[in-house]
């Protein structure tokens, strides 16, 4: 009890498609088609977009000091 024998889901689905209309239920399988399409497309374009390497960023020249050890001015900001 509680599982569904396959009799089961066929009366389901002929119900369905009396409720539905003939019509609709097509279209409504077609565009669970289309989305299953779109949904394999985009995976593969994740894809695609992982096998190529990544740009490099190239690091920023670091700052020199404006004072050396000794407390002396190394470059003038004015």
């Amino acid at each position: 009890m509680g599982s569904f024998s396959p009799i089961h889901l066929l009366v389901l689905a002929v119900v369905a498609i009396l409720l539905l209309g003939g019509g609709r239920f097509s279209n409504l399988m077609g565009d669970v088609a289309k989305g299953v399409k779109n949904f394999k497309k985009g995976m593969a374009e994740e894809d695609e977009s992982h096998a190529k390497p990544a740009p490099r960023i190239e690091a920023q020249k670091s700052a020199e000091p404006a004072f050396d050890r000794d407390g002396e001015r190394v470059r003038d900001d004015r």
